[in-house]
């Protein structure tokens, strides 16, 4: 059993006519979980390109605290947890990225957010082998509500969850 015959991939090989020992892919196959049947939820971009100003699904509470999760988890070693950019990495000696709190990201799109986490921007790797695309919109909204709550005022608090901030 040790010694079977086998063909190392892209080898030759006799026994198909076309003398290649890896078989080409079935036409019109999709490999599992490869589907993109809704190309702006996957890209974060519109048709012609442009970043979404929109989130693909509705936003709830789970997808909140999942996006937190995944943000503490992956961005915070350089964004911190609150978003400004002086993370454990950063503290020592990787490249401080912006904070989420500066006039251009204040007013970036979700669809922006979401595209350099795919795809990586400046010193920032591309995170899409790591996180899946649905929870990269979860830390694309999770960072909206940092932003959110950076200038947030007393009275945007519900009245009920006020007394517990005093």
């Amino acid at each position: 059993m040790h010694d079977q015959p086998k063909y190392k991939p892209l080898a030759q090989s006799n026994f198909f006519g076309d003398e290649r020992a890896s078989r080409p892919l079935v036409g019109d196959t999709v490999a599992r979980g490869h589907l993109v049947d809704y190309t702006e939820a996957y890209t974060g971009k519109t048709n012609d390109g442009k970043p979404l100003d929109h989130f693909p699904f509705p936003i709830t509470a789970e997808i909140m605290k999942r996006g937190q999760e995944r943000f503490n988890i992956y961005c915070s070693p350089c964004h911190d947890h609150t978003g400004h950019g002086l993370g454990m990495v950063v503290r020592r000696g990787y490249r401080r990225p912006p904070a989420f709190y500066i006039d251009r990201l204040m007013k970036a799109s979700p669809g922006y957010f979401y595209d350099v986490i795919t795809n990586g921007f400046g010193a920032m790797p591309d995170y899409a082998p790591q996180i899946k695309a649905q929870d990269r919109w979860a830390i694309v909204a999770y960072i909206k509500a940092l932003q959110y709550s950076e200038s947030a005022t007393i009275n945007d608090v519900p009245e009920p969850q006020r007394s517990k901030l005093k």
